[in-house]
């Protein structure tokens, strides 16, 4: 079975949080397939808030290894949501 982890990151405080959740995902780069991130912007603010999406590939204990430690972010919500492909052949 090959599983797809996508990973949900809200920043409640970018400004704050930015260089930590930085390290923490270049360290972990290897796993990452692709990375989307966005927070509001217009010509009077930036947001300090803002979410990150994450494609996740490789073994699912690095997943782990990667969310736990992000979970000791201050400031930094995870959520994720997981696709299982059963079918040989459907995902590599």
């Amino acid at each position: 079975m090959t599983e797809t982890r996508i990973l949900g990151l809200l920043i409640t405080d970018r400004i704050k949080e930015a260089g930590r959740t930085q390290l923490t995902l270049s360290k972990y780069s290897r796993i990452i397939r692709t990375r989307l991130g966005f927070h509001e912007l217009n010509d009077n603010v930036c947001s300090r808030s803002g979410v990150i999406i994450l494609h996740l590939v490789g073994k699912p204990e690095d997943w782990k290894m990667f969310e736990d430690e992000l979970a000791l972010i201050g400031g930094l919500e995870v959520q994720y949501m997981s696709f299982n492909y059963k079918r040989q052949g459907v995902m590599k």
